[in-house]
């Protein structure tokens, strides 16, 4: 534990002096990439029960909004306080549904998150005071009260988010190592033995599915700050897509490789709609089925020693 944390501490006192000295273009590639992970790292959260959801949209697009509406209506414009309100209030609208998703597996679950995130992003088209389909700006956040230079927006927001992303994969590598979390495991082998021992199926895949809503709203809260925008294209299916590209390419053994196929995303994304605007899809989907072909397990199962999370 105590290992876990000095790693922790390190990792992020050395990403964070990295990025007081790169560009600002690519603070912003890396706090888009940090803050999309989060949502990605939610949909581990579920994999490694078995079920892949494809609604993570829809809790990035309630993270985002909550985030924006809270500091357009309430002027409530902390960094640190904005990204925990979208997760809880992700959290929060989703949970009645948790209880029903936790009983359904397979294409049945995908399907129905799907569905969830799509009735979302209809809502939000149509919700006028949303801002509709255009959506809505918000103002530059503060930092503990502190109102912050044009200069040093931008490096704030990527500490930041660099401080939630590290200490959500702690979190995330804690988890899969206790016993909720190796029970999880337990259940995407054989659900039906899980039960028989005295585990509670239903229980376990409704607390994963409340921690991957909050991860998805942290997310998309901290992608709203740095964009200064948020639409209903948050919740669009093509979105919750990306998120479960990130997760598959990462696999469900290494916290750390899903940080990293996040930024592998958004570089070949940056890069590659420069250069090659009208095929840079492609060039996703080939590099996805590479991974797939070679690596079935994810960019994590190329870490040494034992195959758990990490």
């Amino acid at each position: 534990m105590i290992k876990l944390l000095i790693t922790a501490l390190l990792v992020f006192l050395a990403a964070l002096a990295a990025g007081a000295f790169v560009p600002r273009w690519l603070q912003f590639m890396l706090t888009m990439a940090l803050a999309n992970g989060l949502v990605s790292l939610g949909i581990v959260f579920l994999m490694r029960g078995g079920v892949v959801a494809f609604g993570q949209g829809l809790m990035s697009a309630i993270g985002g909004y909550t985030a924006a509406l809270v500091f357009n209506m309430l002027g409530w414009q902390d960094a640190i306080l904005l990204p925990l309100l979208g997760g809880l209030m992700a959290c929060l609208i989703t949970a009645p549904f948790a209880p029903l998703l936790a009983g359904y597996r397979g294409i049945f679950f995908s399907m129905l998150t799907l569905a969830m995130s799509m009735v979302g992003y209809g809502i939000l088209v149509k919700t006028d005071s949303l801002g509709g389909s255009d959506g809505f700006n918000m103002g530059r956040v503060t930092l503990f009260g502190q109102t912050l230079a044009d200069q040093q927006v931008s490096f704030t927001v990527y500490a930041v988010t660099l401080f939630f992303a590290v200490a959500s994969s702690l979190f995330a590598r804690i988890y899969f190592s206790s016993t909720r979390g190796l029970i999880t495991q337990a259940i995407k082998d054989n659900e039906l033995r899980v039960e028989y021992m005295g585990g509670s199926v239903s229980r376990s895949m409704a607390i994963n599915f409340w921690l991957a809503s909050f991860l998805g709203g942290l997310g998309g809260a901290l992608a709203v700050m740095a964009l200064g925008h948020i639409e209903p294209n948050f919740s669009y299916w093509t979105a919750s897509g990306e998120f479960v590209f990130v997760a598959i390419l990462a696999g469900t053994q290494s916290v750390v490789a899903i940080m990293l196929s996040s930024v592998v995303l958004e570089v070949v994304r940056s890069f590659s709609s420069s250069y090659f605007p009208n095929t840079w899809q492609l060039a996703l989907g080939l590099f996805l089925l590479l991974v797939i072909r070679f690596l079935p397990q994810g960019l994590g199962s190329l870490r040494p020693g034992k195959k758990d999370a990490s």
